[in-house]
C-alpha cells in the first residue's frame, strides 16, 4: 500500500501516454492520458494493446512510454485533486459526493489504496507533457468571484479581456466566456452536472422552447412551470451542455445503439442556474477519463499477470510468454470478457494428464492400469492441483468475477477507514489484494492447468515441463525408456501382424506390443503375460493429448469452451469403438468371453451400414462394447512405446484410423447437453426423468415452453442411451414448432 507522502517527495516519475483510437463514428474525439507512477513498469507493460467493447464499437489502447518527468509536491497533490474530482464526477454524477471527495483529499495522505497519477496531456503544446491549465481546473471550487462583480483571480490568469460584454452572470457569480467554454456546471435546482461545451448567442431565457408533446414555452416560462423558478437574467445567452458520460464495464461485449442516446444530447441551460466546478475542462477529455477505470482495470490486471511470469523467471530464463496469455490464463468465465481460460485449460489439462501418464508408465513398469491410474489421480486431480496452486499462491492472481465500476478505487481518494486487504487461503498463507476474495478450489485447479496450457502454446513442451517443476509436480521426459522385452517367440502366430502393420502404416520393432494391445484381459494364455489395459493407460492419454493439440493449432481463433466441446465429441471411447468397427479391428482383438462375443454381435447388427460414417459425435458409437474403443487406445500405447516416444509417429498411425476429424462445421453437441443450453437460454422448464419397464431403461424429455407443457419419452439399451434419445426428440419437436430459434 503506496504512502501519497512518499509517493510526493520523490521528485522523479516515470511517465506513460495512453492513446486510444475508434473504429466508430463520434462527434467527441479522444485525447490521451498519461500515467505517471514511481517505478519503470517494463517493456511487457507497453507492448499491450487492450480493446474495448463500447455501445458504439471497439475501442483499441495502446500504452507507450513517455519518458521520465519531475514534479514538485505541490504539482503532485494539485494533480491528485485533479484525478479525484474527474473521476468521481464521472463515477457518481453526484456533486455532494465530489465535494466529500475533495475535502476528503485535504485531510492527510492515510487511507489510500495506491499512489500514481491520470493526467490530461498537452502534447502539441508547447512546454510541458502535462496540460498543467486542466490540471488547476480542480481548483476552480476553491475561487470566488470578488464582491464587487469582477471575475475572480483564476479566471484572470488564463483571460486577458476584462470587459463587461466578455462576462456571464452564472449561479456562483460573473465569470468570462473563456471559463465557461470547456467547463463543468452544477446546476442545483435538479441535482445534475454537465458539460459546457458553447455559448448559444442566438439564445436566451425569453427564446421558444419547443416540447415534445408539441407545446411551445419560452424558457423562462418552463422553468417557472417545471421548476418554480423565475428567471432573473433571461437576457443571457444560455450555455449549450451535455450530459456526464456513464462510466461503464468496458470489458465485455456491449448491445450496439440504434438510435440516438439522448443522455448525451446536448441540452440549453440559463447561466443563472449553474454553478462551475471545474474550468477549463474540454468534452474530449472528459470523454477520455470516462473508459479509464475499465483501462486501469486491465492495466492493474496486465502488471499482476507480469508479477506472476517474473516469479517463474527463476526457474525457467527462457520464459518469453506474452503476458496477455498468462492473464488469458487467470481469467474465468465469470469475468465476462472477451477472453477467459477455458481453451488453455483444455490444452494445459491434456497435456498433464498425458506427461503424468508417461511419467508413470515408465516409472512402475510392472504396474497394472488400475494402480497406475490411482497414482495419476493423486498427482493431477483438483484437489492435488489446487494444493499446489495454494502453496504457489495462485489464488491471489485469479480473477474469478467481472469489473464492477462502482467499486474501482479512485486513486488518492481518501476511503476512510480500511479493513483487512489481505486474501487469505489454507495453511494460513497472505497475499495483497483489494478486498476478499473466494475461490472454490476447483478454479484454482482450472488456473493452474490453463497455465500450463499457456507456456505449452508458446514454448512447447520444455517450457510447460519448466513450469510443472515450478508448481510442484517433477515430470521427466529425458529418463531412459526402458527395453520391453520380446515375451513372444512368435507373435505372429496369435494375430496377422503385415495387415495390422498395413493398416496402421507402422511397422513394429517388437511386434509383442501389438500383441499386448490387442489382448483382452479374458484371453489367459501363458505365453502372454498381460492384457493391454497398461497400454491403453498411456495410450488414452497420448490421444487426448494428440486431439487436443491438433484441434488447438488448427483453429486458433475459437471462442472460450468451443475447444473443450471439439475435443468432447472427438476424445471418448464412442467414437474410437465406431473407429474400431468401421476398420475392422474387433476381428483381430484376442479375447475368451462369451459375453464380450455376443456384445460385439449386437452391436454389429443394430448399426449396419452406420460404421461408414464419421466416427465422432455422440451418436458414434453408441452402447458399444468398451472394448472395441479401448484397443485404438492401446495401440496407440504400444506405438508410441515402440517408436519411444514419439507422438508425431502415432499421429500419424492412428489420426487416418479417425478420419473424418471433427470441425466447427461438423460439430454434433450431445443432445442432453443442447437441450439444457436452449432450454437455459430460452427460459424454459425442463426435466429429465428415468424409469424401468421389464428391464428397459426409458427416459422422458419434458419441457414447458410458452404455458404448455411437452413430452418425449424414449427407451434404450441402457440409462445413457435412453436419455440421449429421449432429448433428441425433444430437439426435434422443439424444432419443428418453431419454439428454438437457436437450432
Amino acid at each position: 500500500m503506496d504512502s501519497w507522502q512518499s509517493f510526493s517527495a520523490m521528485g522523479s516519475y516515470y511517465c506513460y501516454r495512453v492513446h486510444m483510437n475508434r473504429n466508430y463514428e463520434y462527434d467527441i474525439s479522444f485525447s490521451d492520458i498519461l500515467l505517471v507512477v514511481k517505478s519503470d513498469l517494463g517493456s511487457d507493460f507497453t507492448s499491450v494493446e487492450l480493446f474495448l467493447q463500447t455501445d458504439r464499437g471497439e475501442v483499441s489502447v495502446n500504452v507507450e512510454y513517455d519518458g521520465v518527468i519531475h514534479l514538485s509536491a505541490e504539482q503532485v497533490s494539485m494533480a491528485r485533486r485533479y484525478q479525484v474530482c474527474i473521476l468521481k464526477i464521472l463515477m457518481t454524477h453526484d456533486h455532494s459526493k465530489v465535494m466529500d471527495a475533495l475535502n476528503g483529499v485535504n485531510q492527510g495522505e492515510h487511507n489510500t489504496i495506491t499512489a500514481y497519477l491520470l493526467l490530461p496531456s498537452a502534447r502539441g503544446k508547447h512546454g510541458s507533457a502535462i496540460d498543467w491549465a486542466c490540471v488547476r481546473s480542480a481548483l476552480f471550487s476553491l475561487e470566488v468571484p470578488h464582491s464587487n462583480g469582477m471575475v475572480g483571480c483564476l479566471a484572470t490568469k488564463h483571460c486577458s479581456i476584462h470587459s463587461e460584454d466578455h462576462q456571464i452572470r452564472m449561479k456562483n457569480g460573473l465569470w468570462c466566456h473563456c471559463m465557461i467554454k470547456n467547463s463543468i456546471v452544477y446546476t442545483p435546482h435538479s441535482g445534475l452536472m454537465y458539460c459546457v461545451t458553447g455559448i448559444l448567442d442566438n439564445l436566451n431565457g425569453n427564446s421558444t422552447l419547443k416540447l415534445r408533446g408539441g407545446n411551445e414555452l419560452t424558457y423562462k416560462e418552463y422553468y417557472e412551470e417545471r421548476h418554480g423558478i423565475i428567471l432573473s437574467h433571461e437576457g443571457e445567452s444560455l450555455l449549450a451542455g451535455r450530459h456526464i458520460f456513464p462510466v461503464q464495464n468496458w470489458l465485455h461485449r456491449h448491445p450496439f445503439k440504434k438510435e440516438k442516446d439522448s443522455t448525451n444530447s446536448s441540452v440549453e441551460l440559463p447561466p443563472e442556474l449553474c454553478v462551475i466546478i471545474m474550468s477549463p475542462l474540454s468534452i474530449s477529455t472528459l470523454y477520455s477519463f470516462s473508459f479509464i477505470p475499465s483501462i486501469m482495470h486491465r492495466l492493474e490486471s496486465v502488471l499482476l499477470a507480469f508479477g506472476l511470469k517474473k516469479l517463474q523467471l527463476d526457474h525457467y530464463m527462457q520464459n518469453d510468454i506474452p503476458t496477455l496469455m498468462v492473464l488469458e490464463a487467470l481469467t474465468t468465465k465469470k469475468c465476462q470478457e472477451a477472453f477467459s481460460l477455458e481453451s488453455l485449460e483444455t490444452l494445459g489439462d491434456s497435456f498433464l494428464k498425458y506427461a503424468a501418464s508417461q511419467q508413470l508408465f515408465r516409472s512402475y513398469p510392472y504396474h497394472h492400469e488400475g494402480l497406475l491410474s490411482a497414482k495419476k489421480d493423486q498427482m493431477v486431480s483438483n484437489i492435488a492441483l489446487y494444493k499446489l496452486g495454494c502453496e504457489r499462491e495462485l489464488p491471489g492472481y485469479i480473477r474469478c468475477k467481472p469489473f464492477d465500476p462502482k467499486n474501482w478505487s479512485i486513486p488518492g481518494e481518501y476511503l476512510g477507514c480500511i479493513g483487512d486487504n489481505k486474501f487469505v487461503f489454507s495453511k494460513a498463507k497472505n497475499i495483497y489484494n483489494k478486498g476478499t476474495k473466494y475461490i472454490k478450489y476447483k478454479v484454482v485447479s482450472d488456473v493452474a492447468e490453463a497455465l500450463i496450457g499457456a507456456y505449452l502454446s508458446t514454448g512447447g513442451e520444455v517450457a510447460a515441463l519448466y513450469f510443472l517443476k515450478w508448481l510442484g509436480l517433477e515430470v521427466d521426459f529425458s529418463n531412459k525408456v526402458p527395453d520391453d522385452a520380446s515375451f513372444l517367440a512368435r507373435p505372429e502366430t496369435y494375430i496377422n501382424i503385415n495387415f495390422l502393420e498395413s493398416l496402421l502404416n507402422y511397422s513394429f520393432h517388437n511386434p509383442c506390443l501389438l500383441v499386448e494391445a490387442l489382448t483382452h484381459g479374458s484371453y489367459l494364455v501363458q505365453d502372454i503375460p498381460r492384457c493391454y489395459q497398461r497400454l491403453e493407460f498411456l495410450g488414452d492419454a497420448a490421444l487426448d493429448y494428440l486431439m487436443t493439440v491438433h484441434l488447438y493449432n488448427k483453429y486458433p481463433g475459437l471462442s472460450p469452451g468451443f475447444l473443450t466441446d471439439l475435443r468432447s465429441a472427438s476424445v471418448n471411447n464412442s467414437c474410437y469403438a465406431h473407429a474400431a468397427v468401421k476398420v475392422g479391428l474387433n476381428k483381430h482383438i484376442l479375447h475368451a468371453s462369451a459375453e464380450l462375443h455376443r456384445h460385439i454381435k449386437s452391436y454389429l447388427s443394430n448399426f449396419g451400414q452406420s460404421f461408414l460414417g464419421s466416427s465422432y459425435g455422440w451418436d458414434a458409437g453408441t452402447a458399444a462394447p468398451k472394448v472395441l474403443g479401448d484397443v485404438i487406445e492401446s495401440l496407440a500405447g504400444a506405438i508410441l512405446v515402440d517408436s519411444r516416444y514419439d507422438k508425431d509417429v502415432v499421429w500419424k498411425s492412428i489420426r487416418p484410423l479417425l478420419e473424418p476429424l471433427v470441425s466447427p462445421d461438423t460439430i454434433k453437441y450431445h443432445p442432453v447437453k443442447e437441450l439444457e443450453y436452449i432450454c437455459r437460454r430460452k427460459s424454459y422448464l425442463h426435466t429429465l426423468s428415468k424409469s424401468h419397464e421389464n428391464g428397459v431403461a426409458s427416459f422422458t424429455a419434458e419441457v414447458e415452453a410458452d404455458g404448455a407443457i411437452y413430452r418425449e419419452t424414449r427407451t434404450g439399451k441402457n440409462k445413457k442411451e435412453a436419455k440421449a434419445l429421449a432429448a433428441e426428440a425433444m430437439l426435434k419437436f422443439l424444432k419443428d414448432r418453431h419454439l428454438s430459434s437457436l437450432l
